[in-house]
Formats: C-alpha cells, sequence, structure tokens
C-alpha cells in the first residue's frame, strides 16, 4: 500500500512539473504577441484602396507557401503582411512586394483605381486582394522594366515570358514614413 501511494504521489509531482514548463512555454509565446501587437499598433498606416483593417492577417512567409501551393490560374482571397520591394517610379501604379529574401510577389491594383507613394519601398505592407500565379508576357515584363527605370541593355534582355506570384490588391495600408 505504501508503494502505492509513493507511485501515486511520484507521478502526480511529474505531472504538475510538466505542465508549469508548459505554462512558462505559452507565458512567452503570449509575451512575444504582445510585444508584436504593441509594436504594430505603434504603426501608423495610411489607407489606399478600399477600406481594410489588420484582422486576419498572415505573415509573407505564410503567403509565400500558398503560393507555392498554388498553379496557374488558382487564384486564392488573402490579407498579408509584407514589406515592398520595388514601386512603379512613374505612377506608383504597381509594386513588388518580399516573400522572402529571394522570392517576391508582382502586386497591381484592382480597376487601376488608386496608386501607392513612388517613395513606398522599404515600408511594412499589409495587402488584401486574391492571390494568382499568372505568366508574364515579354511584351509586359519590358514595360514594368522601363517603369522601374531599367537600361535598354537589361529592358532587351528580357526574351521569355516569366511565371510569377501575381496579386490584384483591392486595399493597402502601408506604414507612413517615419518623421525624424
Amino acid at each position: 500500500m505504501k508503494k502505492l501511494v509513493f507511485m501515486f504521489s511520484a507521478l502526480a509531482f511529474i505531472a504538475c512539473q510538466d505542465n508549469t514548463k508548459k505554462e512558462d512555454a505559452s507565458n512567452e509565446v503570449e509575451e512575444v504577441k504582445q510585444e508584436e501587437l504593441i509594436a504594430s499598433a505603434a504603426i501608423s498606416y495610411a489607407s489606399f484602396g478600399e477600406k481594410i483593417d489588420k484582422e486576419g492577417v498572415i505573415s509573407a512567409s505564410a503567403m509565400k507557401e500558398k503560393f507555392t501551393a498554388m498553379k496557374t490560374g488558382d487564384t486564392l482571397d488573402v490579407k498579408f503582411k509584407t514589406q515592398v520591394e520595388k514601386v512603379c517610379k512613374k505612377k506608383g501604379c504597381w509594386m513588388s512586394v518580399k516573400l522572402d529574401d529571394s522570392l517576391t510577389s508582382f502586386v497591381r491594383f484592382k480597376d487601376y483605381s488608386f496608386f501607392v507613394p513612388l517613395n513606398a519601398e522599404e515600408r511594412e505592407t499589409i495587402l488584401e486582394g486574391k492571390a494568382f500565379v499568372t505568366k508574364t508576357s515579354i511584351d509586359e515584363l519590358r514595360h514594368y522594366a522601363k517603369d522601374a527605370g531599367k537600361t535598354e541593355e537589361e529592358i532587351a534582355a528580357i526574351t521569355e515570358p516569366k511565371t510569377e506570384y501575381a496579386f490584384m490588391a483591392t486595399g493597402v495600408l502601408m506604414e507612413e514614413p517615419t518623421q525624424d
């Protein structure tokens, strides 16, 4: 009987310790999420296109996973947070956003109804709209290269269509420039 009581006591003690570790890990995750929320709340966003909010946003890496699972012609309604890599230098009528260090998504704006600032590069951005995989023609690629300020040699070097991760944004939230 003493052995039985001892075994139950030891089991209860071990179970309590495992629970404490889980609670500590859970608390650490909660603290990180709180810090991210505080940092996100401190960022001021300008709105372009349809009004959108910051709810239900996925990360750029999660968006990359969704894109890689798609085939040409597939579409997906989604909202994700990313950083602007390039923007049209003539009107702000398109931009390229980062999915990771080497992969981007080409973004246009629904019905050509709004544009983003020409100095939008490197700004945190939340996009809402339709993601899709497309094949972009040589003529269109050359047009975008010209808009991006590429040299004649760089434009002439475009000789094949390109399969791209594309996005038709209905609304954009873009980090306001910091005022130093």
